[in-house]
């Protein structure tokens, strides 16, 4: 699990010259709504994001050369092949420095791509995410591999190696602007809101909700792996997330009779 800080506070000083014309007005009136909205957040609360980043290496057989004998492809997709791109506004790739371009930035759904080479390596990968959800990126580390770890015959040219890592990004105290938009997203686990929390209705329709950056048809699809431990781990979050909600309820409790005489014994909560 890999937990994200939230947004760094902004300087709050105003940069705009004092004037301009009314256009500018209302682009500077826009600008400062959206750094309210960014501004108020949802405390004790936790977005999860379940993904999958790894690599699929194909042997090229009689195609193989001295210095390409293996095409694979490195990727980041959602845990269940959702769409990443409600949270997640770009991706890259950092190769090794033999390669041309080293560092792959990809830009838009599915966040991967697809080389030709003969080594194995580690590969750097850095997510960045959408202004509202995170000003933070993160970095995750995999290691190419290009050939099976047990080889009783030939390598198959049909048979891939796959290599995958799942990991949960956690969004604590998101934006109340983020929240409402991702909570109906079926790629982000969304909790219980707490009590009294209204959020603007959610932006997402039936038009971008099978964007092109699900995965769910990809062709390399059926070699992905089947993370069956995701939903387990996924009902641990919510668990969590109760837990936390009950600890913040008793702390409302004890500081209610605090300087009182009278005590409060926290087993009495549960």
């Amino acid at each position: 699990m890999t937990q994200i800080p939230p947004s760094a506070p902004k300087d709050g000083v105003d940069h705009s010259d004092g004037g301009g014309s009314p256009l500018n007005k209302a682009e500077n009136s826009h600008e400062e709504r959206e750094k309210k909205n960014l501004s108020r957040r949802a405390k004790d609360v936790e977005i999860s994001v379940p993904i999958v980043y790894g690599t699929i290496a194909f042997w090229l057989g009689r195609k193989a050369t001295e210095s390409q004998s293996h095409k694979w492809t490195v990727y980041v997709r959602g845990a269940t092949n959702e769409d990443l791109s409600v949270v997640v506004k770009r991706v890259v790739f950092q190769l090794h420095p033999s390669f041309n371009n080293p560092i792959r930035v990809v830009d838009s759904p599915p966040f991967e791509l697809s080389e030709c080479g003969w080594g194995e390596f580690e590969i750097a990968i850095s997510l960045y995410f959408h202004s509202d959800a995170c000003d933070r990126k993160l970095d995750v580390f995999h290691h190419l591999k290009l050939y099976p770890l047990e080889q009783s015959g030939p390598q198959s040219t049909k048979k891939p190696v796959v290599v995958e890592s799942y990991d949960e990004v956690v969004f604590p105290d998101p934006s109340e602007l983020f929240l409402g938009r991702v909570q109906n997203h079926p790629a982000v686990v969304v909790p219980r809101f707490p009590a009294g929390l209204e959020l603007p209705p959610s932006a997402l329709t039936e038009e971008n909700s099978d964007r092109r950056g699900s995965t769910k048809d990809h062709p390399l699809g059926h070699w992905f792996m089947n993370f069956s431990e995701a939903d387990e781990l996924l009902k641990l979050a919510a668990a969590r997330q109760q837990v936390q909600a009950h600890i913040v309820k008793l702390r409302r409790q004890m500081s209610m009779v605090e300087g009182s005489s009278g005590t409060v014994d926290p087993a009495s909560a549960f």
